[in-house]
């Protein structure tokens, strides 16, 4: 399929009919008929469901108007990439949400101050998720905890983050898992990083917590250890947003426990001036 088939698509799809669409591309409706019956051909499917003098997309063609969406948007990009090295447009960037909520804010101001015409549209995710859409081109680079082994991503170490339990306050020094073998976890989904380096930090020693409590913010996590609740593993730097700290204890932990990396990865074969600026700010 060529671009400027895929661009005379989406434009009959967009306007609601061929005489529309040619009367915007300034052809004749001659033309744009041909051009769309013969994509079609090369489809093997009928894009449109043709009623009377109108028409509307059919199931096939709106699939196709998704991807062309897709398809010709990153043509585009690919086109400002190459001709403007200065980060404009939107980066489309995503984050594990400790990292989203502790170490963003200040990054974003200085991109925002240092290049006006950029814009960032931020979702949050664990880095399983996060890392594949980069790798399928929905997102530009993620912030995702370690380890990450796709040879298709570049990486950048963007900080290093000391992990801690979390307890009530005056709770009894946390050595190893055998202190907690009666307690409740607090932590994100299954899919959380720090999660899972709890969860493998109790299999290593042999012991199996009480349950697991599932939260979807790192403050309502912190809330419940404050009440007793149970005990969570996260990032230090989370604690420096929770106002209510001395109703907390903290425990270090060592060795591979002890912290974890936080890498910046995007596509190595789409390497764009936008990824550049955002290294460049996160290691200000």
């Amino acid at each position: 399929m060529e671009l400027s088939d895929l661009s005379m698509f989406q434009v009959v799809a967009r306007s609601g009919g061929v005489t529309r669409a040619a009367q915007q591309l300034h052809r004749v409706q001659s033309n744009v008929t041909t051009r769309i019956k013969n994509l079609e051909q090369r489809l093997g499917v009928a894009l449109f469901v043709r009623e009377g003098r109108g028409m509307r997309l059919s199931t096939q063609g709106a699939v196709l108007l998704a991807y062309a969406d897709r398809i010709l948007a990153l043509a585009d990009e690919a086109r400002d990439a190459v001709r403007d090295e200065r980060p404009r447009g939107v980066l489309r960037l995503g984050a594990m949400e400790s990292t989203a909520a502790v170490r963003l804010p200040a990054a974003f101001a200085w991109l925002h101050a240092r290049y006006p015409e950029l814009s960032i549209e931020l979702q949050t995710g664990n880095p399983q998720e996060l890392a594949s859409q980069v790798l399928a081109g929905t997102i530009d680079a993620a912030l995702v905890a370690e380890p990450v082994a796709d040879m298709r991503l570049a990486k950048a170490v963007a900080y290093v983050e000391e992990l801690v339990l979390v307890a009530q306050a005056g709770h009894p020094p946390i050595r190893s898992p055998r202190d907690l073998a009666k307690r409740t976890l607090l932590a994100f989904h299954p899919g959380c990083p720090h999660r899972q380096r709890l969860e493998h930090w109790f299999a290593r020693a042999k012991v199996l917590p009480e349950r697991t409590v599932e939260s979807g913010s790192y403050h309502a996590i912190l809330g419940c250890a404050a009440a007793g609740m149970g005990v969570a593993m996260m990032p230090k730097s989370v604690l420096d947003t929770y106002g209510l700290r001395t109703r907390l204890s903290v425990h270090g932990l060592r060795g591979r426990y002890q912290s974890v990396k936080t890498l910046l990865v995007w596509r190595k074969d789409s390497p764009q001036a936008k990824t550049t600026a955002l290294v460049e700010a996160l290691h200000r």
